[in-house]
């Protein structure tokens, strides 16, 4: 592993333990050069899926993108981060057990708004407004009195 302060090939694993949710390692590292400190996280990664974007690009998943947007979305919010890993967690084995090669931006997406639904709905609604790219208040209050709506119905 590639020492990220000065950039030497070689590091030493100092200790190794599983994630609250054991869906990752974490791997404390020393630099064997600098000495330097440093934590990795070694995942398992069942298949590679690509992600089509709306105007037809194409990039390979980008577990820690989706993980920024989230949290992005869920910023100040009485939302603990475990819980932010473990949706994470569950969207990507979703997308890798799905057996798609591809899947559409869109669809993502999606599982993420379904997911934040149930989360928090300050972080439901900061995450559609750039999903479904609000452009007036009003698209704002449409969507937030149709979240309110919805939760007094329940």
């Amino acid at each position: 592993m590639r020492c990220p302060y000065c950039g030497h090939e070689d590091s030493q694993v100092k200790d190794s333990r599983p994630t609250e949710d054991g869906a990752a390692i974490r791997r404390r590292r020393q630099c064997e050069d600098c000495g330097a400190r440093f934590t990795t996280f070694e995942r398992i990664q069942l298949r590679e899926v690509g992600v089509t974007k709306a105007d037809g690009r194409r990039e390979p998943f980008d577990r820690e993108k989706l993980m920024r947007s989230i949290q992005i979305a869920c910023r100040k919010r009485p939302i603990d981060g475990a819980r932010i890993e473990r949706l994470v967690s569950g969207i990507q084995r979703q997308l890798e057990t799905s057996g798609e090669s591809e899947v559409q931006a869109q669809q993502i997406g999606g599982m993420v708004m379904e997911a934040l639904k149930g989360f928090d709905s300050v972080a439901y609604i900061r995450f559609a407004s750039v999903y479904r790219e609000f452009t007036e208040a009003k698209d704002f209050e449409e969507f937030a009195s149709s979240v309110t709506e919805a939760a007094h119905k329940n």
